[in-house]
Formats: C-alpha cells, structure tokens, sequence
C-alpha cells in the first residue's frame, strides 16, 4: 500500500499541473468565440488583425484592409482586441 501512495499523489499533481490549466484555457477560448460580434477586432492564429464584419455560424468574414474580406472559420480566431480608453477618446476627438 506504501508504494501506491507515491504514484497516486504523482498522478494528482500532473493532473493539478498539467490537465487543469489546459481545460482552463479551452473553457475561456470557447467563451471567446461564442462572444464575437460583428465589429469586434480580432488577431487570428496567423497573427493576421482584422475586423469581424459578418458571421455566418463557423464562418466569419473579417475585413482585413479597406475592400478585402478574409472569410476564416471561428476557431482561427486567437482573440479578441479590447478598445482601449485611448482609442475611444482618439475617435471622439476626430469627430469633433
């Protein structure tokens, strides 16, 4: 029974160390995804930066330039670009 104890606390701390944290990031990654609206800026895995201009189930179309639509599948999106208060107020003060 001695010799079972150390091989069970082993497989407790991979499972802690190892299978937690990545069923962490797929759980965050999935809400990611499921929160993409069309406007949202986005970096896909290829590092590619765009903008969600429509979905399509799986399918979202991401303007990447002035009149050129990428159409990618949902999963290649790594995330999602947050405004930054600078951004907001930088519009604000061309517009006004």
């Amino acid at each position: 029974m001695q010799q079972i104890i150390p091989i069970v606390l082993i497989g407790g701390l991979m499972y802690v160390a190892l299978i937690l944290p990545q069923q962490r990031r797929t759980k965050e990654h999935k809400a990611l995804l499921a929160s993409l609206h069309e406007g949202d800026e986005i970096v896909m895995n290829s590092g590619i930066h765009g903008f969600v201009s429509a979905i399509d189930g799986d399918i979202l179309w991401v303007e990447v330039a002035d009149k050129v639509e990428l159409k990618i599948s949902r999963s290649a999106v790594a995330t999602k670009i947050q405004p930054t208060d600078d951004s907001v107020a930088d519009s604000d003060k061309a517009d006004g």
